[in-house]
């Protein structure tokens, strides 16, 4: 559009005005003065009534100026430019903060908004686990059937993706404290820093143009919440974001356990992928051909009871879980003993999701004990003595049971406890330099979206 067509000076006569208008085909033209800024505007209608009443054609067109006329800024919303249209305005000038032209919209020729830049966000939370842990690792169910129940609660890792227009790569972590800068993702993946991990998924994305990433979690590191499994999972929500082809919720978790696992080799099982992209309160089978995902359909009022009697309790204290899964793997091959144990915490499992499918809760303190119980000969890695003594502490002043929650060694426990030992429980951890954690359960899963930049 040349909105050169719409302007003229002050200063111009009422016949140059009625070519331009002539030539624009809109019927209007707009008034500028010598700043070049719009000071009103002239239709053919006011200059018609002009010449009936006897002002002629080389007079000035400022005599037929109609200052109280309609016009838009950069900031009117697209409806309130239509509201105009629909009021028999057919031309709607468009003008900066310094009333200079823009451009003009008519009432047939008004485009729709440019396509901005879009940034992509996604959440992924963590989980707690109530049994079966170790039957997930592959070398297990490769020979027996592996099963798990766990559910998603809410605490999570966010992440946002900024598309640049060149391949230059910029991501911040507040968790490690820490940023990476680089001319594209070869030289990225050359440096040296501690985003090895994060490296490790995107070098299997392989993203062909450069970004901005932001990753924060309203967890530690370390927590034994599955949290890596997490973080993976929310960095791959946001590039599937610009996908055409989305990748599904078994493919998030599979690459997700393939940059974890297999390129950067660190050891452990399958729970953590899948529960963070699948969400809610889960049964899964692992098996050497096939791994399935069993929602579990439990009552409302069940599921408002198990959290309200489920006590979070960060340990304040971290763990390497590739080294404890890496001992238990070699457990398990050495000692028939070991591998028994987990094959007893797979069938416990079974006994746990019955109780929950039922709405029997009476019963899931005893068995968060025995999966504890089973879960710390697994490994002599997996508890201590400062961890025994907070466990113990729970279960003497009324908790009926819990598990340390990961592969051990520190994070968070999880106890089971009826109201009225409740509080009696929570001070006494506190004592222990523990934290009682808030939560919800989350029955979502990973979720992505876009928005506007």
């Amino acid at each position: 559009m040349n909105k050169n067509k719409f302007l003229i000076p002050e200063e111009a006569s009422i016949k140059e005005a009625l070519k331009k208008i002539d030539k624009n085909q809109s019927g209007i033209i707009f008034l500028v003065d010598k700043r070049n800024k719009v000071i009103g505007c002239a239709s053919d209608g006011d200059i018609r009534f002009k010449l009936i009443n006897g002002v002629k054609l080389n007079k000035k067109i400022n005599l037929c100026i109609n200052k109280n006329f309609k016009y838009c800024s950069e900031n009117t919303k697209r409806e309130d430019i239509l509201k105009l249209f629909d009021s028999n305005i057919r031309v709607v000038p468009l003008l900066n903060d310094n009333n200079e032209l823009l451009r003009v919209y008519m009432i047939n020729d008004f485009p729709l908004n440019e396509e901005k830049n879009i940034i992509s966000r996604s959440k992924s939370p963590v989980r707690i686990s109530f049994g079966g842990g170790g039957s997930d690792l592959t070398h297990f169910f490769k020979n027996s059937s592996g099963a798990v129940i766990n559910s998603t609660i809410s605490l999570y890792t966010h992440a946002t993706l900024i598309k640049k227009d060149d391949q230059s790569i910029f991501i911040s972590s507040e968790d490690l404290k820490s940023t990476l800068n680089a001319e594209n993702l070869q030289a990225a993946l050359k440096k040296k820093n501690n985003f090895d991990l994060i490296m490790g998924i995107i070098k299997l994305i392989n993203p062909d143009f450069g970004f901005e990433l932001y990753i924060r979690s309203d967890f530690p590191i370390g927590s034994g919440l599955g949290g890596s499994a997490v973080v993976m999972s929310a960095i791959i929500g946001c590039f599937n974001e610009f996908r055409i082809d989305k990748w599904d919720k078994y493919e998030i978790a599979e690459m997700a356990y393939q940059a974890e696992r297999l390129s950067m080799k660190i050891s452990g099982g399958w729970q953590d992928q899948y529960a963070t992209v699948f969400g809610g309160i889960n049964f899964m089978e692992f098996k050497k051909n096939k791994n399935i995902i069993h929602p579990l359909r439990i009552d409302k009022e069940s599921i408002f009871e198990l959290k309200e009697n489920l006590i979070l309790c960060d340990t304040c204290s971290t763990h390497i879980s590739g080294d404890i899964h890496d001992d238990q793997k070699k457990q398990l091959i050495d000692q028939k003993d070991i591998n028994q144990l987990v094959i007893s915490n797979v069938e416990l499992t079974y006994e746990i999701r019955n109780s929950l499918l039922r709405g029997d809760l009476s019963k899931i303190g005893k068995f968060l004990d025995m999966s504890w119980n089973f879960k710390r000969q697994f490994s002599d890695k997996i508890s201590n003595k400062r961890l025994d003594k907070i466990y113990n502490t729970a279960l003497k002043n009324g908790a009926l049971g819990g598990k340390l929650l990961g592969a051990g060694g520190g994070g968070f426990f999880i106890f089971y406890c009826n109201p009225k030992s409740r509080f009696n429980v929570v001070e006494k951890l506190k004592s222990l330099g523990t934290k009682i954690i808030n939560f919800d359960f989350e029955f979502e899963g990973l979720a992505s979206w876009k928005v506007r930049n």
